[in-house]
């Protein structure tokens, strides 16, 4: 049985930008029309989808999330099209105008996921005080966990974030490095500190560190706390012993959500077996309130080149 074709009017609003949410030379409507197999065609201030009625009905609501997102960011760009077309699902959108999946900070941006396992990172984030993420490289773990972490701040529903890190060789070759230990530290802590110059200002970001308001500590530094009215992650768990995962958990007190984040392809322990972060997922994996996110290479977000590496990977290590 064929399918049947079907045309629907798109109105676009009267606030739209039309020729910004089509693309220069209509490109973005062109990488549309490709993926989902329909026919745009516009006329003044209206849009006719010509198309079988799933896909149809997909399109239009793929741009209405265009529309909402250019009006948040005040641009849209082709890596934009392509994160919004592939969110979609044979029922609409996964959506951001149907659910609250922008992470807003004070400076005006606005941080959003770019992948289904993203949509489902930011979701569980909102849910669950303790939230596990694994992936590969170039996921977004630590960037999102982060975003909320500053977003949680700054709308007052915490007072204080705590990151953290496991220096797994701190026991040898630090020692080996000029400076005092903060010195020697701060290089494994960098990329926390990366990610929070993303999105506070610099004298914020300083203001912040001096108050103590934001720490980025080594995880030996988490014994013996009780964090309160805290965001706190813990990222490249995947480092960590079992005894330090179940020190870091244990930190928890009341108004605080705990972010663990990892890759178990690139565990640097002398024995892969002792990660904590593989032992705590098997143990706690059934605990109402904590939640487990898996991403995978379809989440990548860094260079296109960087799914395939993770992929070439893959494959030699189930070839050996």
């Amino acid at each position: 049985m064929e399918n049947n074709i079907i045309e629907y009017r798109y109105n676009f609003k009267a606030t739209d930008n039309i020729r910004a949410i089509l693309g220069i030379h209509d490109q973005f409507l062109k990488l549309i029309e490709q993926k989902f197999e329909v026919r745009l065609i516009l006329e003044d201030r209206k849009l006719k989808i010509l198309g079988i009625e799933n896909s149809v009905h997909t399109v239009k609501d793929i741009l209405e999330e265009i529309s909402l997102l250019y009006n948040l960011k005040g641009k849209i760009d082709r890596d934009d099209i392509k994160i919004i077309m592939q969110l979609s699902n044979g029922n609409g959108l996964a959506g951001y105008s149907q659910s609250d999946t922008f992470i807003a900070m004070k400076n005006g941006k606005y941080i959003y996921p770019k992948s289904e396992g993203q949509l489902e990172l930011i979701k569980a984030l909102e849910k669950n005080d303790i939230v596990f993420i694994i992936g590969p490289a170039g996921t977004g773990k630590t960037y999102l966990s982060v975003a909320q972490a500053v977003a949680f701040l700054e709308s007052g529903k915490i007072n204080k974030i705590i990151l953290s890190r496991p220096a797994v060789e701190a026991g040898e070759s630090l020692g080996f490095l000029p400076g005092d230990f903060k010195e020697k530290v701060d290089p494994y802590l960098k990329p926390l500190y990366d990610a929070l110059e993303d999105m506070l200002p610099k004298e914020t970001l300083i203001k912040y560190i001096d108050m103590e308001i934001i720490e980025v500590v080594p995880l030996a530094f988490m014994r013996g706390r009780t964090l309160n009215n805290a965001f706190v992650i813990l990222d490249e768990a995947q480092n960590s012993t079992f005894t330090q995962m179940k020190m870091f958990l244990t930190r928890l007190g009341r108004n605080t959500k705990s972010v663990i984040t990892g890759d178990i392809t690139q565990i640097d322990l002398a024995n892969k077996k002792d990660s904590g972060l593989i032992s705590s997922i098997k143990i706690l994996k059934k605990i109402k309130g904590i939640s487990i996110v898996e991403m995978n290479k379809e989440d990548v977000v860094r260079h296109e080149l960087v799914k395939e590496i993770i992929d070439a990977y893959d494959k030699y290590a189930d070839s050996k």
